[in-house]
C-alpha cells in the first residue's frame, strides 16, 4: 500500500500577480488538495522574500481551516529562533479551539543559531560528491554559509529579534513548548503560568531538519515525528533521517520512528508538457541562491530568455536533478524510489509553476498516480 501524500505551500506569488492573488490560489489548492486525498496541508514561514507570502503560517492556517473541512493543516514549519515558545502555543493553541483537533505543529531551526556559529568560525559540514544511493540521486552538498554570514543576512536578523534578544536553544525552546501544551508551567516558588489559549490544545508536534545535526536528534531523543528535507538540502536526507533514527526513543507520540521526506515536484499529462511547466524553476532557485530571497515565479517565456552563466548553472544544479518533473507515471515511480530509500512513511510534495491551474492539475494527476 502506498505511503500518505501531503502537500507542502509557500503561498508564492507568480510574475504578474500580486498578494492577494497568491493567497487565494493557496486557499482553492487547499480546498483541492483535501478532495484529491492528500493527507495534510503545510505551508512555510519565510521572511523579506518577495515572491512568497507565507511569512506567518498560523495567520494562513486559519484562513485555510475556514475554507476546508477535514484536511490536517500545520507549519512547515515555525522558525521557533523568531518568537518565543508562549507566542507559538498561543498561535497554535488558539487554532485548536476553533478548529479542533486539525493541527500539525511543525518546528524548525532558524537561521540564527547556524549563523553564529559560522560567525564563531564553526565550519560548515564537509563537502561530498554527487553519488546514487538505490537509484535516488544524491548531489553534492550546497553550503549556505556565504548567505548565513551576509550584511544582508544581518539586517534579516536584526529586524526578526527584539533589540538584544538571543534566540533559545532549539531543545530548549521545544521543551517550553511541550510544558505550556501539558501546563500549567511552575517556577520554584509555585507561581504559575498557564497558556491560553494553548493547554491542553489537540496538536501534533513535527520537527524538520535538513542534516543529521540537532533537529534530527531532539525529534529522535523526544519520540516525535520528523521530516526530512530532500526538495531543499537533497544532498543531507539519508544523514538527517539515519541520525534521527539512531536517536529515537519510543514516547507517549510514537513507539517507532516516523519520517516524512519533502520532494519537489511537477506533473503534467505528458513528459514534454511538464518539463516546459518546470522550466522556470532554476531561474526562481538562482534568486533564492543569490541571496536576493525569491522572486515571483517567473513565466516561460522569462525563463527562456535569461542568459545563464556556468557559476549560475552550478548554483542550482543540485535542486534542478532532484526535481521529480514529468508525466504521472515517471513522476510516482521516481517518488517511490525517494520513499524506499529514506523509508518514508509520508511524502510532502511542493510544486510551483506560473499557472494555477497546471499546479493544480499536478497535485491531481500525482494524487491518481499514487493511489492507482
Amino acid at each position: 500500500m502506498a505511503v500518505p501524500l501531503s502537500v507542502l505551500d509557500l503561498a508564492p506569488l507568480v510574475s504578474g500577480s500580486d498578494l492577494t492573488d497568491a493567497l487565494r490560489r493557496s486557499v482553492d489548492l487547499a480546498q483541492q488538495a483535501e478532495q484529491f486525498g492528500y493527507e495534510r496541508y503545510w505551508v512555510a514561514e519565510h521572511h523579506f522574500t518577495p515572491g512568497v507570502a507565507s511569512s506567518q503560517p498560523a495567520l494562513l492556517l486559519g484562513q485555510l481551516a475556514a475554507h476546508t473541512r477535514r484536511i490536517r493543516l500545520g507549519s512547515g514549519a515555525v522558525q521557533t529562533g523568531h518568537q518565543t515558545a508562549l507566542s507559538i502555543v498561543e498561535q497554535f493553541g488558539l487554532l485548536d479551539a476553533l478548529y479542533p483537533g486539525r493541527f500539525d505543529l511543525g518546528l524548525g531551526r532558524s537561521g540564527q543559531r547556524r549563523r553564529e556559529a559560522l560567525q564563531e568560525g564553526t565550519p560548515p559540514p564537509e563537502p561530498g560528491c554527487e553519488h546514487t544511493v538505490d537509484g535516488l540521486l544524491i548531489p553534492a552538498p550546497f553550503s549556505f554559509a556565504p548567505l548565513l554570514t551576509s550584511r544582508r543576512s544581518a539586517l534579516f536578523a536584526r529586524l526578526l529579534h527584539q533589540p538584544g534578544a538571543e534566540p533559545a536553544d532549539f531543545a530548549d525552546v521545544l521543551n517550553e513548548i511541550q510544558a505550556l501544551l501539558a501546563g500549567p508551567v511552575m517556577d520554584e516558588d509555585g507561581n504559575e503560568a498557564l497558556a491560553v489559549p494553548g493547554e491542553g490544545a489537540d496538536l501534533q508536534i513535527w520537527i524538520l531538519g535538513s542534516s543529521a545535526g540537532q533537529s534530527a536528534r531532539v525529534a529522535g531523543e523526544r519520540g516525535l515525528p520528523f521530516a526530512a528535507n530532500y526538495h531543499v538540502a537533497p544532498a543531507r536526507v539519508l544523514e538527517a533521517v539515519e541520525a534521527y533514527r539512531r536517536a529515537f526513543r519510543p514516547s507517549d507520540t510514537l513507539t517507532r520512528p516516523r519520517v516524512m521526506v519533502s520532494a519537489d515536484v511537477v506533473v503534467a499529462d505528458d513528459d514534454e508538457t511538464a518539463r516546459r511547466l518546470a522550466a522556470p524553476y532554476g531561474l526562481w532557485v538562482r534568486s533564492i541562491r543569490t541571496g536576493a530571497g525569491a522572486i515571483p515565479f517567473p513565466t516561460e517565456a522569462e525563463a527562456l530568455a535569461h542568459r545563464w552563466t556556468e557559476a549560475e548553472r552550478a548554483l542550482v544544479a543540485d535542486r534542478i536533478a532532484t526535481q521529480f518533473v514529468g508525466s504521472p507515471h515517471r513522476v510516482a515511480e521516481r517518488l517511490r524510489t525517494l520513499q524506499r530509500v529514506t523509508g518514508a512513511d509520508e511524502l510532502l510534495i511542493t510544486t510551483i509553476t506560473h499557472g494555477h491551474a497546471d499546479r493544480v492539475r499536478s497535485f491531481e494527476l500525482l494524487a491518481k498516480a499514487w493511489s492507482g
